[in-house]
């Protein structure tokens, strides 16, 4: 674990350190996933359970049913850099997707975090890399559309592949 977070101002000693990172509910062990399952990841469960880390889930804070199809974003529209968020039946949750992200960005600025451990790969959470809407493993350039408020926002991200100095095995 990374060193001890100083602690809020003009906290008692003692008192629980102020969170350092927002991150992916599901890397925090929250049942989240569209499947209704997680993924927990051990570094950043330590953090939350620590006061370090405060969890969100940006497709749960949209209103989408925990368990849901499988989501992933595919490139839309006349301006090739609209993406689109289909579901693996067809629905179009675009909507709901920024919703969610809107949301999660919200809190994230309320928690005075700047920087975010997300889930690689995800439509709401990847960084760097998403997962091209031919829901085969296939892999595009891009950002979830809740890394690329944060990154607007200038949070530093990483993902569970990619931890911060520190906190990686």
């Amino acid at each position: 674990m990374t060193k001890a977070a100083e602690l809020t101002p003009g906290s008692p000693q003692g008192a629980r350190p102020a969170p350092r990172y927002v991150v992916s509910g599901c890397l925090a062990g929250l049942c989240c996933r569209y499947d209704g399952g997680s993924n927990p990841c051990p570094e950043v469960v330590k953090l939350v359970e620590a006061g370090l880390a405060v969890p969100v889930c940006p497709e749960s804070l949209s209103g989408l049913p925990v368990p849901r199809p499988p989501c992933e974003q595919v490139p839309g529209g006349p301006d090739k850099n609209e993406i689109r968020v289909l579901s693996r039946d067809g629905a179009d949750v675009t909507a709901a997707f920024k919703l969610g992200a809107r949301r999660a960005l919200e809190a994230a600025l309320a928690t005075d975090c700047r920087g975010a451990i997300l889930k690689a790969r995800s439509p709401s959470c990847g960084v760097g890399t998403v997962y091209d809407g031919s829901f085969s493993h296939t892999l595009r350039p891009g950002d979830g559309l809740w890394a690329r408020l944060l990154r607007e926002a200038g949070f530093s991200l990483w993902t569970e592949d990619d931890l911060p100095p520190g906190l990686g095995a």
